[in-house]
């Protein structure tokens, strides 16, 4: 059965299936691709890091989400992520 969705203040979450931590951490980038193939392990990240599905609540806009538990995740992700 597939996880149900996680509702923030900010984001409609769906869970993907193949994370190792299914837990929202502290630092999130929101990128406005619901279809791009993101691979968390090929960014090579030092922390804990989840991904999502997401809609941003303030305008529905759909994407995906990526939360880190390190800042410097979340910096090297924005840095380096080009979407397909």
């Amino acid at each position: 059965m597939a996880e149900k969705a996680i509702t923030t203040e900010t984001y409609k979450l769906f869970p993907s299936p193949r994370n190792m931590h299914r837990k929202i951490f502290l630092h999130e980038v929101f990128v406005p691709y619901p279809y791009a193939l993101i691979d968390l392990p090929s960014f090579y990240l030092k922390g804990k890091s989840s991904l999502f599905a997401a809609c941003r609540l303030a305008d529905m806009k759909m994407g995906q989400l990526v939360s880190c538990e390190m800042a410097a995740d979340a910096a090297k992700f924005s840095r380096e992520f080009v979407p397909d």
